[in-house]
Formats: structure tokens, C-alpha cells, sequence
């Protein structure tokens, strides 16, 4: 493990560009962390996103695109959700969940 990132918190390993080398050393604590390196305080609606990201993850082996994220979103706020998503992850929603919920970085992927 790297040293640590807060009081509390050790981080695992990462990458040059930050994204954990194992997505199985995640936990909240850590994606707490990350969100703060990209300046995002975690709400609720982030979480659901970051939560919506590991389970399809651990379902299909590949990270959500923003079609699937959107439509969970939609689910819950409603038909405003592309743009929702774009205020929560304001510099690439698949750069910055894929980072906070602890995968790997994707090797090509669409801002939506």
C-alpha cells in the first residue's frame, strides 16, 4: 500500500494517472478520497452513480457508459438526468466514476 492519503485511510496502489491497480482493494473510505483528489464532494446522487458503476462492473466485466448510467439515473431524478450527470462529474463522468469507484482505467471509452 502507498502511503496514506488521509488520517484514516490508506491507499492501495495506483496507476500513474491515479486509478487503483486492483478495483478489489476499493472500499468507501478510498473512493472518499478520490472524489476529494477531483474535487467532488460525495452526495447521495454520487453514490448511486459510484454504487450503479461497481455492480454493472461486477456484472458485465466492463465499465457503464454514460446510456447506462443515465437511464439509472433517470430512474431516480427523473427525465433531467444526462444533464445531472454531467454536474456530478463535471470533467468526464467515466474518468472520474471509474476512479472513484476504484476500477482500473478503461483503455477507450465515450463522455457520453
Amino acid at each position: 500500500m502507498n502511503a496514506p492519503a488521509s488520517l484514516n485511510t490508506l491507499m492501495p496502489q495506483r496507476d500513474a494517472e491515479g486509478y487503483l491497480v486492483e478495483p478489489a482493494d476499493w472500499n468507501e473510505d478510498i473512493a472518499k478520497v478520490l472524489a476529494a483528489e477531483e474535487d467532488i464532494v460525495m452526495s447521495d446522487d454520487h453514490w448511486s452513480v459510484i454504487r450503479f458503476m461497481r455492480d454493472y462492473y461486477d456484472e458485465h466485466q466492463v465499465a457503464a457508459d454514460a446510456r447506462f448510467v443515465i437511464k439509472h439515473l433517470e430512474e431516480r431524478i427523473g427525465k433531467d438526468a444526462r444533464k445531472k450527470l454531467f454536474e456530478l462529474f463535471p470533467y468526464g463522468h467515466v474518468k472520474q466514476t471509474c476512479k472513484i469507484a476504484g476500477m482500473k482505467r478503461p483503455r477507450a471509452w465515450s463522455t457520453g
